[in-house]
């Protein structure tokens, strides 16, 4: 029951979320469409503005390599000299950004220059002095080894007075010079610059984490479009958007790196008008429904489903005053259950009474039937006494025996506790007593030992039970003690699902005794097979003969509960 009231109180709150959930949900969509197209807005925003501030960024370092191109024309024919390095180097301190500037000769060997210029062994002609060699008036390079950091190299021709080659003036910049600066207000907020080479290596980066390998075909995509705009995932794992663009013809490329929009992003666009306020607003409307529903109805409902509780456990005579405080309908139920509560109470009443009158009558008929079984043992015995044939005498005494048994049976019935049910040890010790006690003037005494298991059984299954134990103290009674009395042993146990009575003597029992088929075997075997077990008869280890009962263990209750009790008491509230 608690089960299925809590469902119907979860079904209640489900129900009324839903359909809050229903009304509202307009105006949620309405929110998140918004949030969603502001997003998109945003997105392609950002794309855009990473893709022009990539170009532009490219743009200025190709212009500044342009410039070292004009800067290195106008020095060219006065650069070789006497002061020629001194006039290099003071051009390179004024001009932030260049490593060096070179003079070479026709044969591509250093003249001079503003700074150390590494030595090669190889002594070859580069690939950028062969192409100003060919005629090319400008090239511009990754670094050749004229400087000892990464760099960029521009080249101009040199040409002598008779227009003939003559040489090559090359300017050194650094990479770092034309890597765009973070905080140039043109760039997206929280942005990352990296350059990188025409293999997808980055040479100069701002944050090793902010750039991941650049994706397959990156080159051909920069080239055929100017520029190139991807996402992907840093070295934390997030997701960014980025863009490149070539700085230094397919050598070198600027690469730049901002964080990818994400789904709350619409809070630094419009926080109360976008999806903030719709979320709010349905929030606080599911919570304030869900709390007047708790206060209103649901606490009533577990308040009424509580005092059903204890009507269902029997404690009809608690009342629900609390019930008063509710709304008109939760106490219109309290007293609908009020009055259930007193018609249960009446038809109990009236029930208890049947069942007490009931339960006298059956005793009054277990008793009569007792009585009845009585006189017919005395009848029987009174007619025993009368025959002078043994035969005739035994089998009279074996029935009396018998009805002694099942009077025995209706006895314990009207004097027990329950009508319905015995006590298995009470009974056999007084059984046996009594099957004992009345051979007693015809011979020796007989001494008994009882262990039986404590064991509550229906009157079915007990009458054949007492009429074999009847059948195997007789036949003790005749065959082993008559004459000279003896050991009677009965032991009754309940091993699992099987239950074991074995009741035994200490005559000697002959061959004859343990296969014979006579009237009291044929009826232990009915018996056992009453109860849906077996028997045998068997003899035992100090010579006797034991009859055996097995059968399966009876399921009862071995409490006995007091027909008389009432449920109830005095009245309470709840």
């Amino acid at each position: 029951m608690t089960g299925l009231a809590w469902g119907s109180l979860s079904t209640i709150r489900v129900r009324l979320a839903a359909a809050l959930a229903a009304a509202l949900l307009p105006v949620l969509v309405i929110g998140v469409a918004q949030s969603a197209i502001a997003f998109n807005r945003e997105r392609i925003a950002l794309r855009e503005n990473l893709g022009f501030a990539a170009e532009r960024s490219a743009a200025t370092a190709r212009s500044r390599m342009e410039g070292a191109g004009i800067l290195l024309q106008t020095l060219a024919p006065g650069a070789i000299g006497y002061q020629c390095a001194d006039r290099l180097a003071e051009v390179a301190r004024r001009i932030p950004g260049y490593a060096n500037l070179v003079r070479f000769d026709r044969r591509g060997r250093v003249a001079c220059a503003a700074g150390d210029v590494p030595y090669d062994p190889e002594r070859t002609l580069k690939p950028w002095f062969q192409r100003l060699q060919r005629g090319d008036p400008l090239v511009i390079t990754r670094d050749p080894g004229t400087a000892s950091v990464p760099s960029v190299l521009t080249a101009v021709r040199a040409t002598a007075p008779d227009g003939t080659f003559d040489g090559a003036f090359a300017a050194v910049i650094t990479l770092a010079s034309l890597q765009p600066s973070v905080r140039d207000p043109t760039l997206p907020a929280h942005a990352d610059v990296a350059l990188a080479d025409s293999t997808g290596r980055y040479i100069s980066e701002t944050d090793g984490r902010a750039f991941p390998q650049l994706p397959a075909g990156w080159r051909d995509q920069v080239q055929k479009n100017g520029a190139m705009v991807f996402y992907g995932l840093d070295g934390r794992g997030e997701r960014r958007v980025y863009s490149a663009a070539p700085v230094a013809g397919d050598e070198v490329y600027v690469v730049l790196s901002a964080q990818s929009p994400g789904l709350l992003s619409w809070a630094r666009l419009n926080p109360l008008s976008g999806i903030l306020f719709p979320l709010m607003t349905f929030g606080l409307a599911l919570a304030a429904v869900l709390a007047v529903t708790e206060q209103v109805i649901i606490r009533w409902i577990n308040y009424l489903q509580r005092i059903a509780s204890l009507y269902a456990r029997g404690r009809f005579s608690v009342r629900p005053v609390q019930a008063e405080k509710a709304p008109p309908e939760i106490r219109e139920l309290a007293e609908t259950l009020e009055d259930m509560a007193d018609a249960i109470v009446g038809r109990d009443a009236s029930l208890r009474d049947n069942l007490a009158q009931k339960d006298a009558l059956m005793r009054e008929i277990h008793h009569r039937v007792k009585n009845n079984l009585q006189v017919i043992s005395s009848l029987l015995n009174m007619q025993q006494r009368a025959l002078t044939d043994p035969a005739a005498r035994a089998a009279m005494s074996d029935t009396r025996q018998r009805i002694t048994a099942l009077a025995l049976i209706y006895r314990a019935l009207y004097q027990g506790p329950d009508l319905k049910r015995v006590d298995l040890r009470p009974f056999l010790e007084e059984l046996t007593a009594q099957l004992v006690t009345g051979e007693i003037g015809h011979g020796p005494p007989v001494r008994t030992e009882l262990s039986v298991d404590a064991l509550v059984i229906d009157p079915d299954r007990l009458a054949p039970l007492a009429l074999f134990a009847v059948e195997a103290i007789t036949n003790a009674q005749k065959h082993a003690f008559a004459g000279r009395g003896g050991s009677l042993t009965l032991n009754f146990h309940v091993e699992g699902e099987e239950a074991l009575m074995e009741i035994s003597d200490d005559g000697q029992a002959s061959e004859e005794a343990l296969v014979s088929s006579g009237v009291g075997r044929v009826l232990m075997t009915a018996f056992a097979r009453q109860l849906r077990g077996r028997s045998e008869l068997v003899r035992n280890d100090i010579g006797g003969v034991t009859a055996r009962l097995i059968f399966p263990t009876p399921v009862a209750d071995e409490s006995f509960p007091d027909p008389g009790g009432r449920p109830g008491g005095n009245q309470a509230a709840a």
